[in-house]
């Protein structure tokens, strides 16, 4: 048998298992559309308390994975996202727990009016059906996603990388129990295990099955996806976010969400990875300011003007000229791009060229110009004197979230109940006809 016909015949059987996986997690699909909204949260209330009492399992599972990594080279914001802790499963059950508090969007009706004939029109929401989710290094998502799709009615598939294949196999397999003890059939959320990327393409061609993808991971891997499935897609690429200081902003405030968005978890979409400053606070701000950030360690990658302005005598940061690659990169680490802008519309441009459709905030007190900021400017969430780690459906009240989007349809920003919704049309009538 040649190369080519071995790997035709894999493929083929990569596609039917794959189509296998999605048949099941279609008819599972089926019993959650129908189930109660009580039903739902008593699955997800089990599963918060399995979570609370199986801390042993599954951090003995999360270090296998761990001690994998190292011996790999992973280290950094990769280390950091795959890390589980006592706190982060407390935090874990909590964030369950908080979906079940929030209202069940199925069968909410968004709009409803009548017709001059009579005719009754509403829309109302429905779950989406089957949901893939494909994710790297972030075993939080096995749980989040789960939550969320059930939540909201649907079945998952779980596809997660490698380096968290022990860890989310044992979350998953706490999601199973959760399902089987209240009723409902453990295929509404079936865990991938396998990590052939074969499979995973095969699952991205069952479009008569599943009904959305969400790719959680690198850029690579999401243009990966994107680039090859034929099931919907929402893209959650590079998360480039800026904080423009304005001339008008107050700077105590501004230092405080430059650190907040860079320093608190540097390794996360939401943090601040460019600090765009008007000419006229410069000098005022990103003196102290990079004493600040280089007392923790952060590096600084700036424009001329800038580094003049951030070199100063005492300094402990690392101060470099930036390069073109630096205005749109996500660096994940404790590096920050800053550049000292002539004006708001020079700093909006600059947003436009390099930023990522994910977060951008204004820190200003000129409420008019922060008007037109939040109109203007693009992205997943725009702000106004916040920082940029807010952009998270936690602290937006969604809940935990499926991720952040960064296509316009059918999702715009953090992912939370309604986004894992679309909406029909219900007419009822007295036997009115056309």
């Amino acid at each position: 048998m040649s190369v080519e016909t071995q790997s035709q015949v894999q493929g083929s059987l990569r596609f039917d298992e794959a189509r296998a996986l999605a048949e099941r997690a279609r008819a599972a699909s089926r019993a959650v559309a129908v189930a109660s909204t009580e039903l739902r949260n008593a699955v997800l209330e089990r599963l918060a308390g399995l979570i609370d009492s199986s801390h042993a399992e599954v951090l003995a599972a999360n270090g296998r994975d761990l001690d994998a990594a190292r011996e790999a080279g992973i280290s950094g914001a990769l280390l950091d996202r795959l890390t589980l802790t006592p706190p982060r499963l407390t935090a874990l059950a909590r964030a369950v727990r908080e979906v079940v508090a929030l209202p069940d969007p199925v069968a909410e009706v968004v709009e409803g009016y009548e017709r001059p004939n009579g005719m009754r029109v509403e829309r109302v929401r429905l779950p989406l059906g089957v949901v893939l989710i494909i994710y790297e290094a972030r075993p939080n998502v096995t749980v989040d996603a789960a939550a969320l799709c059930l939540k909201s009615g649907n079945a998952v598939l779980l596809r997660g990388g490698k380096e968290a294949r022990h860890t989310n196999g044992a979350l998953a397999e706490l999601i199973s129990r959760a399902l089987s003890a209240e009723g409902l059939p453990a295929d509404a959320c079936l865990f991938v295990g396998d990590p052939d990327r074969a499979l995973m393409l095969a699952l991205l061609q069952q479009d008569e099955l599943v009904d959305l993808a969400i790719p959680r991971g690198g850029e690579g891997l999401i243009r990966f996806v994107a680039q090859n499935a034929r099931v919907a897609v929402i893209k959650h690429y590079k998360g480039v976010c800026h904080l423009y200081v304005d001339k008008a902003a107050d700077l105590s405030m501004a230092a405080e969400l430059a650190f907040n968005g860079k320093v608190s978890r540097p390794g996360v979409c939401n943090a601040l990875e460019c600090l765009l400053v008007h000419r006229d606070v410069a000098a005022q701000l990103l003196p102290s300011l990079g004493r600040r950030l280089g007392e923790a360690g952060v590096e600084l990658r700036a424009d001329g003007r800038a580094m003049a302005l951030l070199a100063t005598p005492g300094t402990t940061a690392r101060v470099v000229r930036a390069t073109e690659e630096d205005w749109g990169k996500e660096f994940l680490e404790l590096i920050l791009a800053v550049r000292v802008v002539d004006s708001y519309e020079e700093a909006v441009a600059h947003i436009g060229r390099y930023g990522s459709l994910h977060t951008e905030v204004i820190c200003t007190e000129d409420e008019p110009l922060a008007r037109r900021f939040l109109r203007e400017v693009e992205s997943g969430m725009t702000g106004w004197n916040v920082s940029t780690r807010f952009n998270d459906g936690g602290e937006l009240g969604l809940g935990a979230e499926m991720g952040i989007s960064t296509s316009k349809l059918h999702a715009f920003g953090p992912m939370g109940l309604r986004e894992l919704t679309a909406t029909k049309f219900v007419v009822t009538g007295r036997g009115q006809v056309r």
